[in-house]
């Protein structure tokens, strides 16, 4: 998966980009308790713990 598929799936699920600084996103959801942070990399890959850590926290199921 890619950094800019991982925010499309997170935007899909309700999330909003709160502050961006640099690479780094942090996304929130009303609901969700957890501040989600993206080190956003456009097209390059996400290593598979890191999206799988993500997708965790924002309690996504794949």
């Amino acid at each position: 998966m890619k950094f800019s598929e991982l925010v499309r799936l997170l935007e899909k699920n309700g999330f909003k980009l709160l502050k961006e600084k640099g690479s780094i996103r942090y996304y929130c959801k009303s609901g969700c308790k957890n501040l989600l942070r993206v080190d956003y990399h456009g097209a390059k890959e996400i290593p598979k713990g890191t999206c799988l850590a993500v997708l965790k926290a924002a309690g996504i199921k794949e």
